[in-house]
């Protein structure tokens, strides 16, 4: 079974559906809690439902419209025992000038993997549930992890910021490169 259909049958949704494509629609805290309490619960489930059949050593993150759900928010999972980064709401307010570019995955198109340049650092404006602003400074992989998410949540697949005339490459492909660094793949 390919990997992108394993995704598929855990619920995530593929490249090509408009929900993918679209930004995703913004809660309104505190009035929206328990709608958010509700997203991040389902996130929370999907994630543990992919992570029983895929293991990610790297982390793992998943946003709103990824199980069909067109609402602000996302769960990322750092690597190891980092505690669950929940984001509400979240905006890229900053992103350092320094750059690298690493391969990335996709739970939306996992028979892939793309090489994308990202700040190595970025600070992140979220939302608690009580509608008190949070800002957050994320460096190196836990930027890259950050900012992926955060893509989805405005309607952007990582595609979108690779270089002009770079291709994702299959999944087969990558795992001969000898690259250190993933985004939620092998």
């Amino acid at each position: 079974m390919r990997p992108s259909q394993r995704m598929r049958d855990l619920g995530v949704v593929q490249q090509g559906a408009a929900i993918l494509t679209e930004p995703a629609r913004a809660f309104d805290l505190p009035a929206e809690k328990d709608e958010a309490e509700r997203v991040v619960d389902e996130l929370f489930a999907a994630i543990d439902r992919i992570s029983q059949v895929h293991p990610f050593a790297k982390g793992v993150g998943l946003a709103a419209p990824q199980i069909g759900i067109s609402r602000a928010a996302a769960v990322v999972q750092p690597p190891g025992d980092a505690p669950a980064i929940v984001l509400l709401n979240p905006m890229v307010t900053a992103r350092s000038g320094e750059t690298d570019e690493q391969y990335e995955g996709c739970l939306s198109f996992f028979d892939v993997r793309g090489l994308v340049p990202r700040a190595l650092k970025v600070t992140v404006e979220t939302a608690a549930l009580t509608g008190e602003p949070l800002t957050t400074v994320y460096e190196h992989g836990l930027a890259r992890l950050i900012h992926h998410e955060v893509d989805h949540l405005d309607g952007l697949l990582y595609a979108a910021r690779m270089r002009t005339g770079v291709e994702p490459i299959p999944v087969e492909e990558y795992r001969q490169t000898g690259r250190a660094w993933v985004y939620d793949g092998t």
